[in-house]
């Protein structure tokens, strides 16, 4: 399962999600308005709906509801606010870019996998913390994202569409991986498939780091052996790793 990323129009900057998206709201607003004359609304006298105005256009909203926790980054780099995870995605909504001698938020392209390529701008963020440490420091967020569509030409889609997926390529190479990885107790797992016991406990985001290459993959191995609840998989299991060319 592919990352969500955004990917700033102006410098190329590339801002990746720490998981898919809890949910993926889209709505579409159509061009269409209440008439009016003056600055009063038209009513239909005698109609069971009041007249409208076809205007044209209309307005695209994405929603979307994510996850960042300093748990599931790799310990090397693992920070200690789940801030400077987010604090990216929050510049996003700040008028940093000018047009027309005018201030407003830069434009970006959301991109996931192969299904989504959308450019547009963030019109509103809302974040949520939790699991706080002795310092006050936030380890988890739940962030909710709104973006709004914009137009743009059809050929500058399809090349952003191909650069982005040649980008995909090159930073997540299929290395060599074992067949399954092992579940011991209490929700850990090691590597290998023989439940020799060797090697440390890890979490199932980092099992996915070690038998995928990325924990951010720990999804795609949970859906491939059918597991409902990640953090709550039975000492003793052993999980497939999914082939590269799986539906996954």
């Amino acid at each position: 399962m592919e990352r969500v990323a955004f990917i700033v129009d102006a410098t190329g900057e590339r801002i990746d999600c720490l998981l898919n998206p809890e949910t993926f709201e889209v709505k579409r607003l159509a061009g269409i308005r209440a008439s009016a004359a003056g600055g009063d609304r038209l009513v239909g006298r005698g109609r069971a709906d009041d007249p409208v105005r076809f205007t044209g256009g209309g307005r695209t909203e994405l929603l979307l509801d994510m996850v960042f926790d300093v748990e599931l980054v790799e310990s090397a780099g693992a920070p200690s606010d789940v801030r400077q995870l987010t604090a990216r995605l929050w510049n996003l909504a700040e008028n940093s870019a000018q047009e027309r001698g005018a201030v407003r938020p830069p434009l970006v392209r959301l991109v996931w996998g192969k299904s989504w390529n959308v450019p547009g701008v963030v019109s509103a963020i809302a974040e949520r913390f939790d699991a706080f440490s002795a310092t006050g420091a936030p380890g988890r967020s739940w962030m909710r994202l709104k973006l709004l569509r914009v137009d743009e030409p059809e050929d500058g889609a399809a090349r952003s569409f191909d650069e982005e997926l040649a980008h995909a390529a090159v930073a997540a190479p299929d290395a060599e991986r074992p067949a399954a990885v092992q579940v011991v107790g209490g929700g850990q797992a090691v590597g290998g498939g023989e439940g020799d016991g060797g090697g440390s406990g890890v979490r199932i985001d980092l099992l996915a780091a070690e038998a995928l290459g990325s924990p951010m993959r720990w999804r795609e191995l949970a859906e491939a052996n059918g597991v409902d609840d990640p953090l709550n998989v039975p000492a003793g299991s052993v999980l497939a790793v999914p082939s590269p060319g799986s539906p996954a």
